[in-house]
């Protein structure tokens, strides 16, 4: 499922016109983006939680010609599947 398929879903399920569904689910993208900006871990109950890890910077190496570089400092997301969501999933 794409973002277009579940704006479509969210119209048809809660009765309600196209902008009405894109502007919630912009809202609640653009809020779990925020969240992750700012450092802040999201948690759905039941369904998963999003959080961010960070990663110190390290020496790497290029593959193809073994130069040593310094790899900076990131954060990443993550998503953390919920036990009832994959509890549902695993039937």
């Amino acid at each position: 499922m794409n973002k277009r398929e579940l704006i479509s879903k969210l119209k048809k399920r809660s009765n309600i016109t196209r902008a009405e569904a894109t502007r919630t689910v912009k809202t609640f993208f653009d809020s779990v983006s925020e969240a992750f900006i700012e450092g802040e871990r999201v948690e759905i109950r039941g369904f998963c939680s999003f959080y961010s890890k960070e990663y110190k910077s390290y020496i790497g190496r290029n593959p193809k010609t073994g130069q040593k570089l310094t790899i900076l400092p990131k954060r990443l997301p993550f998503f953390k599947c919920g036990k009832d969501l994959r509890e549902r999933v695993d039937y």
